[in-house]
């Protein structure tokens, strides 16, 4: 009896090329020009994604990075409202520590009027010294809380003026961005659905070689028509006459040896 043969799957690879997935890419089900007419037409899609996505251009980050300094603002606003009002209550403790010190300063002068020997007299006076300090010394912090506040409320008209440059440019930058994504948004949801379509029909290991490429180049393409008849609509380097052959086909998978690009016959897809 003939043994059985399995076939293992090997785990893809996030470095995958279309290079690497070539014998896969020919023993696929559907043909190799359907394939090849599946990823130019993803690739169409993904690059008009892109332009809309350029057409936003910094406005996200800087939508992004004005939000993160107003939430910044905000936090250093509230630390200023805490310590003023950390100053307001220490004001308020030293003047009620100066009424019970005055209290008690009248209470030890009226003892000093009935005292019978210098030993008393002396324990008075030592008392009513403490407390005439004890009073100064809160006299004295009061002072340093008031310039404190000062201080504070400086700062705090500070951070106040630059949260309302910020929450004003914020919202312009909003606006902006609202306005390109609202005028684009049904473009691009259609888009989106196209690309889902021509991803399904992908095979991921396919799909994986396709996005690291993309991710790879700074024009994020990945599969590419000839440019002008002779070159790499990816790198612009002269294709052989006969690989223009196999591409102009459609027949075979043609991938640049200079760029690891797919191409494509466009005319054709």
């Amino acid at each position: 009896m003939a043994k059985k043969t399995t076939t293992v799957e090997t785990p893809i690879d996030k470095r995958e090329t279309f290079v690497s997935i070539r014998k896969k890419f020919a023993d696929s089900a559907d043909t190799i020009s359907e394939k090849l007419n599946t990823l130019y037409q993803l690739q169409l899609t993904d690059t008009a994604i892109d332009r809309i996505v350029r057409l936003r251009g910094e406005l996200p980050l800087e939508v992004e990075t004005l939000e993160n300094e107003l939430e910044q603002i905000n936090g250093k606003i509230a630390n200023i409202n805490l310590a003023i009002d950390e100053q307001t209550e220490s004001i308020a403790n030293n003047k009620a520590a100066i009424v019970e010190g005055e209290a008690m300063l009248e209470k030890y002068k009226e003892q000093e009027n009935q005292i019978s020997n210098s030993r008393e007299y002396d324990a008075i006076n030592k008392e009513i010294e403490n407390q005439e300090l004890l009073i100064l010394i809160a006299k004295k912090r009061i002072d340093e809380a008031k310039n404190t506040i000062a201080s504070l409320k400086e700062r705090l008209e500070i951070a106040n003026d630059k949260k309302t440059i910020v929450e004003e440019d914020l919202a312009a930058k909003k606006n902006d961005l609202e306005t390109i994504i609202e005028s684009t948004a049904k473009e691009e949801e259609v888009l989106r659905e196209k690309r889902e379509a021509c991803a399904k029909k992908i095979d991921e290991r396919t799909m994986t070689a396709y996005d690291r490429i993309r991710e790879s180049n700074s024009n994020h393409l990945a599969v590419v028509g000839v440019y002008e008849g002779k070159a790499c609509g990816g790198c612009m380097h002269i294709i052989s006459p006969q690989r223009l052959i196999d591409i102009a086909s459609g027949k075979k998978l043609v991938i640049c040896e200079f760029c690891g690009r797919i191409l494509v016959n466009a005319e054709n897809e």
